[in-house]
């Protein structure tokens, strides 16, 4: 079958929320607005994506919509329980959890800390739920001391390790990992576990980008296996190949920032003909939503809004470009957790017809499921918006 879009760029902004969802109460999310909180405490020059229709998807502060926006523009609900990053993800790709992915809000179970430790021969630190930043910081100098990696976790469902690369060599971290992830099943089967290796002294510790996540299989028949079934190439830009367990993906490359990620995009769209280029840009939520860092977060919106010229310059004539998000991540809130919101859905290219209102879509998967529809295949669940924008 000859695809619409021969070639489809499919961009996560991570946490780049779109306004709290009807059941956002349930979660201790009334209020919360990503994007419209942001504009309303800090006002934003996003010339490029209001230009493509992101102001009239909601009411923004400082940013009217555009009067021809152009690009096809609209939001999606996330029909999984939870508000989490394999959550979002994987109902993209067409997977509806019955129920949310396990959170530990108070840490893990001693039973289980104690095998874990018995396993890996080492006594551990943390085993609470903080920031990655500042628990580094807070038990840096310990784990120097005693070689005891920190274990944490957050709103999302993970398993985090921590541990100096001059401690605890790479090798013998992502072998900690790897014995974490074998060992948290069934109740304890969290969506990740996360290696995260820094580097640095006591008071001054950063994290490397040496990070490896181990995510639990997605279920069979998600849209990446549905592309590889249909022999369409996937690419994938930062953490898209962890989160589906390098399912269905041909190619991938971790990235350093959003910078470097939508770098690596451009990159990636200059070298391939056909297929699926997906990527995350995790700065929005690691570095500032989670930190509650309104004006870091409103300043990578900006710095994102001006690399769109340059990805609009090298796009061919049969390409489209998808941006959303998996949930929110409200910085101007109390929580530091994610937040149970829309996300925003635009889509643009050469072919992509205006203008066009593509409404609330009751789920994520309508994203994929219009990727699915692009080139032949289908997935159990969303409608497709693949007739709406196609010229």
């Amino acid at each position: 079958m000859k695809s619409m879009f021969p070639r489809v760029i499919w961009i996560v902004l991570d946490s780049v929320g779109a306004g709290e969802m009807p059941d956002a109460d349930r979660y201790g999310d009334r209020g919360s607005d990503t994007l419209g909180n942001i504009a309303r405490r800090r006002p934003m020059r996003l010339p490029n994506l209001r230009r493509l229709g992101l102001a009239n998807i909601k009411p923004l502060e400082n940013l009217p919509p555009a009067e021809s926006p152009a690009g096809a523009y609209g939001r999606a609900a996330l029909l999984s329980p939870g508000k989490d990053t394999t959550t979002g993800h994987w109902e993209m790709a067409g997977i509806i959890l019955e129920k949310p992915l396990p959170l530990f809000p108070r840490g893990f179970p001693r039973d289980f800390m104690d095998e874990f430790e018995r396993r890996i021969g080492r006594g551990t630190l943390g085993n609470c739920a903080a920031s990655g930043t500042e628990i580094i910081q807070r038990l840096g100098a310990e784990h120097m001391r005693t070689g005891s990696p920190i274990i944490y976790t957050s709103a999302d469902s993970v398993f985090q390790v921590a541990a100096h690369e001059e401690v605890i060599p790479l090798a013998e971290l992502y072998r900690i990992c790897e014995i974490a992830r074998e060992m948290l099943r069934g109740p304890l089967e969290v969506g990740r576990v996360i290696a995260r290796p820094f580097l640095g002294s006591p008071g001054s510790f950063t994290r490397t980008a040496n990070r490896r996540d181990y995510a639990i299989p997605p279920p069979a028949g998600m849209l990446l296996d549905k592309l590889t079934e249909a022999g369409v190439p996937v690419h994938a830009v930062g953490k898209i190949a962890d989160v589906f367990n390098h399912r269905g993906i041909t190619s991938f490359v971790k990235t350093k920032s959003n910078d470097d990620g939508t770098s690596r995009t451009i990159e990636a769209a200059k070298q391939r003909d056909r297929g699926l280029i997906f990527t995350n840009l995790v700065d929005f939520d690691m570095l500032y939503g989670h930190r509650n860092d309104v004006e870091g977060y409103a300043a990578a919106l900006e710095s994102f809004d001006q690399r769109l010229p340059e990805l609009e310059s090298i796009l061919r004539p049969g390409d489209l470009v998808l941006l959303t998000a998996d949930h929110g991540c409200d910085p101007t809130t109390p929580s530091t957790d994610h937040s149970r919101e829309y996300v925003p859905v635009l889509a643009f290219g050469p072919r992509v017809r205006p203008g066009v209102n593509l409404g609330t879509r009751a789920t994520l998967a309508d994203l994929g499921q219009t990727v699915a529809a692009n080139f032949g295949a289908r997935i159990a669940v969303g409608t497709s918006f693949l007739q709406e924008i196609a010229t």
